[in-house]
Order: C-alpha cells, then structure tokens, then sequence
C-alpha cells in the first residue's frame, strides 16, 4: 500500500497530474474489468456454490447408505456383506408405459408398478432375512430414500461436470438455480432416513391416523392388498373405514379396496369420504384442514382411476379432507401440529356423516398415507 501511493506522489509530483484524474483512469480500468471479465467471475461463483452442494450431497448420500447398510445387518443379521447389493440396488429404476395411445395405460402403468413393488419386496427379503415380516416395508422404504438421494446426487454431478466441460454458461445458470430446489429434497428425504430405520409415523401417514383413530378398539379385516377396514355403527349409520396395515411403512392398494367394498353392497354406498394429506402453499399453516371434492389420493394413477370409475358407476358422492403439510413434513417424522389435526379430522368427518348421510346409510371412510409407525 505504502509502494502504491510513493508511486502516486512520484506522478503527481513529477507530472503534476490532478488526484482525480488517476482515481478516473482506476475507475475506467476497473469498468473495462468487470465489462470484460464479470461473466467469467459469475460462473466461478455459481462453480463454487455447486462444488459446495455436491460435496454436501455426497455426505448425505453416504450417511445415508451407512444408515441403511447398519439397519439391515442389525434387523435383518444376513449371512453376508449386504452392501454390494445395495450399490447396485441404487441404479435401481423402471420406465413408464407408452402413453402416446392412452388406451389402457392406466392398466399398463399398475402392472410395471406391482412388477417394480415385487422387486423390491424380494430384494428386501433376500438381504434380510430374518427381520420381522412388518419391518421389512421399512427397509424398502429406506432403500427407496437413499435411492432418490443418490439419484439427486448423481445429476447434479452430472450437469456440474457437464457445464464445466463444454464451458456452458446456460447449463452452469440452470444448475444454480436449481440448487435450492435440489437442497430441499436432499434434506427432506434424509430425514426420511430417520423415520424409516426406527420406524417411526410420517406426515404423510396423518390420512391413515385419521382411520386408525376411528376404527381404535373396533375388529378389522384385511380385504384387499395391505389393506385393513373395520365396519362399526354410528348413530345409525353404517361407518366402514380403511387403511393401509400397520405399523409398516405400508400404503397398500385403497382403490381396489373401496372398489370391492362398494361391489360387496352391490353399490349401496352413500358417500365416500378420503382423507389424506396435502402439499400446502408456501405461508399456509402446518395441519390446517382443507375441505373439498374428488379423490384425494396422491397415487401415479392406478388407484385413483378405481375409486372414481366405482363412484361414477354408482354415483356416489365424493368427499376429500385435505391436511396440509410441506414435502419436509411430508417424508420425515410427524410433527405435534399433525397429530393434532388428525384428531380435528376425526371430529370433521363425523360432522359430515352427521349432516350429509341418513340414518340407516352406509358411508366408506378411506385414510390414505403410508401407515408407517401406525397400527390399526
């Protein structure tokens, strides 16, 4: 510094050139810099904020693999190293059906998906196989998060060394500004991990707490794929509520279940009632109640499809209660917030066969979610 200013003086006491015009040569050398080099310097930073993202993915995606590999030999003690399988496991994918002729793909997609699920279930047996039969969905659904982890690793890695190499901006600018994005769900199904290797609920499962507290302390039956319902009376209606079977981390198959329930009473059903949780919107409070119409099940189609095909055929009425919740809440341990609103639920429905179903009617309610840590 002290250099830098001997020089100045040396300028202007030898040229006698004004302070101000070598502040105005700086400022204009530093304009011709930034005009030149600024987008240079942008990509650096949007390198280093990727580099930094990565390396945090790879950290998760390794604890979580470790978490996985622990919970299999503990619960599943297997005469073998399970890890290798497990890194091919996480290559892991299926292909949708051909939906360019619409004709059938709903049938088409439930088939590759029972295929896909069957996989997994013989996959989880073989490396575990001594766990106890309801933990064994617990594991599949701890493959499956360290599965989507690894996926969201691999493609940011992917595009990160892909802009580098070809020196895009376009595809470094687009990986910025997905990062965020990316974070969220790395983080969200982390903790996942958590709730899946001690087996405890999530909020996705607030719909099958709902059912689980109507149906508490009555007889159930299993009447369809990891489906339970239980058939009680309730000032003189008739109440049939289902859900998946606990306490794994179970979803089952509601629309086939609904579909032969509503077969059974050869369509004398008088309304339909599904609760289950729901994305909220950004400020929206967590376990706020949402009331509407349709068929609330966040399933790729299959399963859906049965229950509004069935309602239609007999025009039955359907009623959706939504509970709100973020994808962070969603796929990690249930919050007080959505218990809570599990319990307003009930008091919800109960209000509505009250007021919209006569005595002597027959109502389905359906708590759609996985099950996971909730027993019947």
């Amino acid at each position: 510094m002290m250099s830098i200013n001997f020089v100045f003086s040396l300028i202007n006491d030898n040229f006698n050139i004004d302070k101000y015009i070598v502040d105005l040569l700086f400022f204009i050398t530093f304009a011709f810099v930034i005009t030149f080099f600024n987008q240079r310097i942008q990509v650096w930073i949007w390198i280093k904020e990727a580099e930094g993202a990565l390396r945090r993915l790879s950290i998760l995606v390794r604890r979580a693999k470790d978490i996985t590999i622990n919970t299999v030999k503990e619960v599943g003690r297997p005469n073998f190293d399970p890890q290798p399988l497990i890194d091919d496991f996480l290559d892991f994918f299926f292909i949708e059906p051909v939906s360019a002729d619409p004709t059938g793909v709903l049938r088409r997609l439930e088939h590759i998906l029972d295929t896909r699920d069957k996989r997994i279930e013989k996959f989880v047996s073989k490396i575990a196989p001594h766990a106890e039969p309801t933990f064994l969905p617990n594991i599949e659904g701890l493959l499956e998060a360290t599965l989507v982890l690894n996926y969201l690793y691999r493609e940011t890695r992917h595009l990160l060394l892909l802009g580098k190499r070809t020196k895009s901006v376009v595809l470094i600018m687009q990986l910025q500004m997905q990062l965020p994005l990316i974070m969220r769900y790395a983080n969200a199904f982390f903790g996942a991990i958590d709730a899946f290797s001690h087996g405890k609920p999530i909020g996705d499962g607030v719909g099958a707490l709902v059912a689980a507290k109507l149906m508490h302390g009555k007889p159930y039956k299993e009447i369809a794929d990891k489906i339970v319902a239980s058939e009680f009376e309730y000032e003189g209606r008739n109440l049939i509520v289902l859900k998946a079977k606990g306490p794994g981390a179970e979803i089952g198959k509601p629309g086939e279940a609904i579909a032969r329930i509503v077969a059974q009473y050869g369509g004398a059903i008088s309304r339909i009632i599904m609760v289950d949780a729901a994305s909220k919107l950004e400020g929206e409070k967590t376990g706020r109640i949402a009331e509407g119409v349709g068929a609330a099940i966040g399933d790729p189609g299959p399963e859906k499809f049965k229950i509004e095909e069935i309602a239609v055929k007999y025009n039955i009425p359907l009623d959706a209660i939504a509970i709100k919740l973020s994808l962070e809440e969603a796929i990690s341990v249930m919050k007080k917030e959505l218990v809570e609103a599990a319990e307003k639920a009930v008091n919800r429905i109960l209000q509505i066969v009250k007021e919209r179903v006569s005595e002597g009617g027959r109502v389905i309610i359906a708590g759609i979610g996985n099950t996971l840590g909730i027993a019947q």
